[in-house]
């Protein structure tokens, strides 16, 4: 469900008044870039936003999900969990059948 306080309540437009003001919406979209919140039956159902910030949450989330990857590994090998690197690089070699 989307926290109505994380996203900018000014620019919220019914689906049907988006569908009839699409023009003029969409052109003030082309200046401030700000997300267009869309909603039916006064709930929020789809978020609009430009494809280059779009793009830019895709990155950080990727970044985010690599480094909470990290810190786990980190910790498991703090734990005793890990292996050698040069027993986990012979694991990696042979599961992709890779030359020595």
């Amino acid at each position: 469900m989307l926290n109505k306080t994380m996203v900018n309540l000014s620019r919220t437009h019914s689906l049907n008044e988006f569908q009839e003001e699409a023009p003029a919406i969409l052109n003030q979209f082309k200046t401030d870039k700000s997300p267009i919140i869309l909603t039916v039956d006064g709930k929020i159902v789809a978020v609009v936003q430009d494809a280059e910030n779009y793009q830019q949450l895709l990155d950080k989330i990727e970044l985010l999900e690599s480094l909470a990857g990290i810190r786990k590994s980190l910790e498991e090998f703090e734990q005793g969990k890990g292996i050698p690197l040069n027993q986990a690089f012979a694991q990696f070699q042979a599961k992709y059948d890779l030359p020595d």
